[in-house]
């Protein structure tokens, strides 16, 4: 009992959960360890894994986001970065760029990054009730739909992980 009362209160931390729209985001260029200071303290409310100047390294390496500019990066990548630290538990980082870029590709990038994180940040705020998703009008809006289920998917089943974990008695062999 005491377990599920501990996901309750999570469902709740969750229902105020704020993440920042593209105009939210700083409107200068940043380093290396401001990206990932910012980064890590938006996603860290959500128990995302944090995001290391290595991992960012690589992800500009394979071209998953566009290089800074000076060693400093924009709202652009800021946004990539997020989305990328958001949706790579569940997909290969060339998927989850492929699908920035197909979704991106029918939208500005501003307006389909804030209604990305508007549509999370709503299943969110309504953890724990019955949602009815209003029809997806064409194929980027239901990927976006299905890509939002994917990450609070994963959100719960950790925190659930998490709670129910018990230590597993190992079978001796006779």
């Amino acid at each position: 009992m005491a377990d599920f009362n501990q996901y309750t209160r999570w469902e709740h931390q969750m229902h105020g959960v704020k993440l920042p729209r593209w105009d939210d985001l700083p409107k200068f260029d940043l380093y290396m360890d401001q990206v990932t200071a910012l980064i890590n303290d938006i996603l860290g409310p959500l128990g995302i894994d944090t995001i290391t100047p290595a991992m960012i390294n690589n992800y500009v390496k394979h071209h998953v986001i566009l290089a800074p500019v000076k060693k400093k990066y924009q709202t652009m990548q800021l946004t990539d970065i997020l989305m990328i630290s958001l949706l790579k538990p569940m997909f290969q980082t060339d998927t989850v760029r492929s699908g920035i870029d197909q979704i991106t590709a029918g939208d500005y990038p501003k307006q389909a990054y804030d209604n990305f994180i508007s549509q999370l940040e709503d299943r969110l705020h309504h953890l724990g009730e019955e949602q009815v998703q209003p029809a997806a009008k064409d194929l980027n809006e239901k990927l976006m739909q299905v890509a939002i289920d994917a990450v609070v998917s994963r959100l719960q089943s950790e925190k659930l992980l998490h709670l129910i974990k018990r230590p597993i008695r190992k079978i001796e062999k006779k």
